[in-house]
Parts: C-alpha cells; sequence; structure tokens
C-alpha cells in the first residue's frame, strides 16, 4: 500500500484570496438557508460545534483540533483524487482527506470533483457526531479488506447512499445527513420535496446490489433510523455477504418500468475515485 504520507499537502491557508472567501460565504449562506428543517440534528450540531461560519474558507489547523478532542478525527489536506487504498487508509486511521481549492463562481451548481466547500461543509460536520465517526473508522477498515477480496463495488455502494446521499428518519420528519446532499442547493430540495425518488427503509443488502446514477439526482434513497442502526450494519464479517450477492443481479439505479425523467445533477460530485462513487 502506498504511504499516506506521501498524498498530504498544506493548505496555506493564508494564500486564498478575499474572493475565495466571499465564494465560500455565498455558498455557506445559500446552504444555510435552504437546509433549516432539511439537515439532521447532528450534521447541524456538528456544524455549530465547530464554528464553521460564513467567515470564509476554515482553517483544517482550527477544525482539527476541535475535532480531536471530540471524537478523534483530523483533517488532512490532499491536492485532489487519492488511490482507493489510501483513501481508505485515511479513514482507518481517522483521518479525513479534504481538498483545499474552492470552485469558480462560474461552477457554484455543478463541479465534477469535490471542493473544499463540499468536504469540509459536507462531510466534516457529521464527524462530530462519535457514532457517526465510529461508522466512518469501520468504513474504511472496511474499504481495506474489501480490496483485497475485490468486492470494492458493493462498499462503494454503501458509502454512496449513506456517507454522501442518506436520509434519516426523525420525529420531525425525514432529514438530511448525506454530504452529497447538504453540499447541493438543488438535491436539498428535490430529496425531500420532489414525489419522484424512491425512498426506502436501509438495508444493507439491497444498499449494496443498488446502482446509481451521478450524473443526475438520485432515483432512490435509502433511510436509516438512527445511526446506532447504520454502524451496526458495518460490524458484520462482509466476506460472507459479498459472496452471497456476487450471485444476484444488481438492482438498476431506475426501477423497471420507470419512464419519469429526473433532473439534471446541478451540483458538485462526490470523489470521483471507485471508493466514493
Amino acid at each position: 500500500m502506498d504511504d499516506i504520507r506521501d498524498y498530504t499537502i498544506a493548505q496555506n491557508w493564508s494564500d486564498y484570496s478575499a474572493d475565495e472567501h466571499a465564494i465560500w460565504r455565498l455558498l455557506f449562506e445559500r446552504q444555510q438557508h435552504l437546509l433549516t428543517g432539511r439537515a439532521c440534528r447532528e450534521y447541524l450540531d456538528g456544524l455549530e460545534g465547530l464554528r464553521v461560519a460564513a467567515d470564509g474558507i476554515p482553517d483544517f489547523r482550527r477544525l482539527s483540533d476541535i475535532l480531536d478532542r471530540a471524537t478523534g478525527w483530523r483533517i488532512v489536506a490532499v491536492p485532489g483524487l487519492v488511490p482507493d487504498d489510501v483513501f481508505f487508509a485515511f479513514l482507518a486511521q481517522r483521518r479525513f482527506p479534504a481538498t483545499c481549492f474552492i470552485r469558480r463562481r462560474d461552477q457554484l451548481d455543478y463541479l465534477q470533483e469535490p471542493d473544499v466547500f463540499h468536504d469540509i461543509y459536507g462531510h466534516v460536520p457529521m464527524l462530530v457526531n462519535p457514532v457517526f465517526a465510529d461508522y466512518m473508522q469501520a468504513y474504511g477498515e472496511g474499504g481495506l479488506k474489501a480490496l483485497r477480496l475485490g468486492h470494492l463495488e458493493m462498499l462503494a455502494r454503501l458509502y454512496w447512499y449513506t456517507v454522501e446521499f442518506g436520509l434519516i428518519a426523525t420525529a420531525e420528519g425525514l432529514r438530511i445527513f448525506g454530504s452529497g446532499i447538504l453540499s447541493s442547493a438543488g438535491e436539498s430540495v428535490y430529496c425531500l420535496d420532489d414525489p419522484s425518488p424512491h425512498r426506502l427503509r436501509f438495508d444493507l443488502r439491497r444498499v449494496m446490489r443498488t446502482q446509481y446514477r451521478i450524473d443526475r439526482y438520485q432515483e432512490t434513497y435509502f433511510v436509516i433510523d438512527d445511526f446506532a442502526e447504520l454502524f451496526a450494519a458495518t460490524r458484520p464479517d462482509f466476506a460472507p455477504i459479498y459472496r452471497e450477492l456476487a450471485v444476484l443481479p444488481d438492482v438498476a439505479a431506475r426501477l423497471p418500468g420507470e419512464t419519469r425523467s429526473r433532473p439534471a445533477r446541478k451540483k458538485e460530485g462526490p470523489r470521483r475515485s471507485a471508493a466514493r462513487v
């Protein structure tokens, strides 16, 4: 496996321009308005606890110190895409790899690679929650094993439908915890309000069999009852589950007979690697 230290860089926070901080403020304020009554309480508590605000792009060192005290996680700056084994190794060591660049003004609604807004605003607040923080570490450990067993695609679907596009049932109604939704203006509304997507009870085997689209809003969302349920899904040995599912057909992102069109994706996509897409 590659040495993960070879993929870390300095954030160089002082090098951000005034316009780059202004873009962060624009994105932050837009999402703060949209996520009222939509984001789960755990995410909002994490955002407040980290003191992530509209002031500008956060300094990773300051965030890491707060996050470390909360759950033992730290943020490491990376230049962009990292190999799957490196990505999993980071998570297994409670290190979240985050990109440093921020999108341009003409990319506010669509970006192929995740930028600092997606990674920090979308992902990091959830790592303040102890159960979700443990889940992410377990996912990293599971990813290294999936690589050895040759079943990365199935595990990637688990990440996609939980970490990136997960919903949670609460007493107040469905709420968002997936970072791919939390950092997207369009999908923050679509995932809860549009009648067309399927919203299914979380089932590990169904998740691992379900394909997805990266160019459109999701055809299907999976709904958990709580984060303890999600963490429990990572406890079993996945090897027999992989063998069981290997002989079963995949479930299409669009179910047979569906004809209603979905909106094209107008948001930043999660990192384009087998581990996260």
